[in-house]
């Protein structure tokens, strides 16, 4: 389209270029011929009163000599014979005998073409009645005394013209075609999962409107995905509350068939529900972070999931404590979000710890990022590392991989991490840091701070 644009904006450039400057170059030409031919007009009118006067040969010579033509023997007078006097011939004749005799006849001036340019025949009469005839040369290159230069100019005026509208049509060109490629590399992005591809709104009317339909489309997949999203860690969260509560109790029926069975049958629910976990964590597509302005109050999430957690911990006989969440904590993380993250470490403690065992969640509130540790007393985690390598999809038997993998992202989506320690309790400590600034030193304050309260005895 932009080279179509550009050759199109050439042919009519050089066609308008054409249609008027060889006519206009024609033009020059020909005044420049009738330029010259009036000089030779003027010249030749200044011997009429010699001729009026007198035939003499010696006037006359000093006549023609005193004009510009005559002094560059160019002009030259022809003069018949009459009353018995011979005829008179003064300077160079070009033209022909026959030429002179019909300008003689027909009484008026005429050009002849002669060699090396043109001959000007001017008829004047004389005292005797007669008609002579004042020849004036015309060369060729007078004619054509700045014709070439007009030329020239013309043709550079042409080209730069050609030139200019090729420019400014392959600059319109580009300004259409543009936003079309940035229109299908954006399309392309799209249908390889780049969710967050979009189309800058500019350009023609057309392709704006249509840069601002793919955005929309664009924006409404993206929607709809992170609503699909949702859902399905809203389920899985939901399954494996209940299938954690179910396993647990599960384990105190007791010995006898029914009970093995019971305990088999918990355990291949898990294994399946597992399965649709690891598939739908690996079908999840990357969409974008919640915008300015979405969050939850982190305090309110972990009163209200620890609720529910210490019913659990109360049958199992463990000890729960909860601290920093008598005030509101705002964090820039969806509620969900949050809730999958709890559930899934609190799922841990029962899943990974003996019963009887006590856990503890923190909460610290800094000026710049939120620390949440969720501590037990346990045996611990002898390699953290592995432990967040599973966490990134390598899980093992019995294990999603999802429960770290929830919270890291969680705490990546903010700038934050998540990091696997010793706990006062003497067991594991998993710490989220959660930022709620931009920059890189929110995350060195808060390691600092959580440093301070531990060595200030909390948590």
């Amino acid at each position: 389209m932009r080279w179509a644009l550009v050759k199109v904006c050439l042919a009519v450039t050089t066609m308008v270029v054409v249609a008027f400057a060889v006519p206009l170059g024609l033009v020059v030409k020909q005044m420049a011929r009738d330029r010259a031919i009036s000089d030779a007009e003027r010249q030749a009118a200044t011997i009429g009163p010699a001729l009026s006067i007198t035939t003499d040969r010696d006037q006359l010579t000093g006549a023609v000599v005193s004009t510009e033509s005559g002094s560059d023997g160019r002009m030259a007078l022809h003069i018949p014979a009459s009353g018995g006097a011979d005829r008179i011939d003064i300077g160079r004749q070009r033209a022909t005998d026959k030429d002179i005799a019909t300008t003689r006849t027909i009484g008026r001036a005429s050009i002849s073409e002669v060699p090396g340019g043109s001959a000007l025949l001017q008829p004047t009469a004389i005292s005797s009645g007669e008609i002579a005839v004042i020849e004036v040369f015309v060369p060729d290159a007078e004619v054509a005394g700045g014709v070439t230069t007009a030329w020239l100019v013309l043709a550079g005026v042409g080209i730069a013209l050609v030139i200019g509208s090729v420019a400014v049509a392959d600059r319109l060109g580009g300004r259409m075609v543009q936003p079309a490629q940035r229109l299908v590399g954006a399309a392309h992005d799209l249908g390889e999962g780049k969710l967050g591809a979009r189309v800058p709104e500019e350009g023609p009317k057309e392709l704006r409107l249509a840069a601002v339909a793919f955005n929309s489309m664009a924006d409404q997949v993206v929607q709809l995905l992170a609503n699909e999203r949702e859902l399905a860690a809203d389920l899985s969260h939901r399954l494996r509350t209940p299938l954690t509560v179910l396993r647990l109790n599960a384990a105190s029926l007791g010995d006898g068939p029914a009970a093995d069975q019971t305990r088999a049958a918990v355990a291949q629910l898990e294994r399946e529900v597992d399965t649709i976990i690891r598939t739908a964590r690996d079908a999840k597509p990357q969409t974008a972070a919640a915008g300015p302005g979405a969050g939850c109050d982190a305090a309110e999430v972990i009163r209200e999931r620890m609720g529910f957690w210490s019913a659990l911990a109360e049958d199992e006989g463990r000890k729960v404590r909860v601290a920093g969440v008598d005030r509101p904590v705002r964090i820039p993380v969806a509620r969900p979000e949050l809730v999958a993250a709890l559930d899934a470490l609190l799922g841990n403690v029962f899943r990974h710890t003996a019963e009887g065992t006590a856990f503890a969640v923190d909460v610290h509130n800094g000026d710049d990022a939120v620390i949440v540790l969720v501590s037990d007393a346990g045996p611990g985690i002898t390699d953290p590392a592995a432990a967040m390598a599973r966490g990134r999809g390598s899980g093992a038997d019995g294990s999603t991989g999802l429960g770290l993998d929830i919270v890291r992202r969680l705490a990546e989506s903010t700038g934050g991490d998540v990091r696997i320690g010793h706990s006062v309790l003497g067991g594991t400590e998993v710490r989220i840091w959660i930022q709620l600034a931009p920059g890189g030193d929110a995350g060195r304050r808060g390691h600092r701070g959580i440093r301070r309260r531990k060595r200030a005895g909390v948590g």
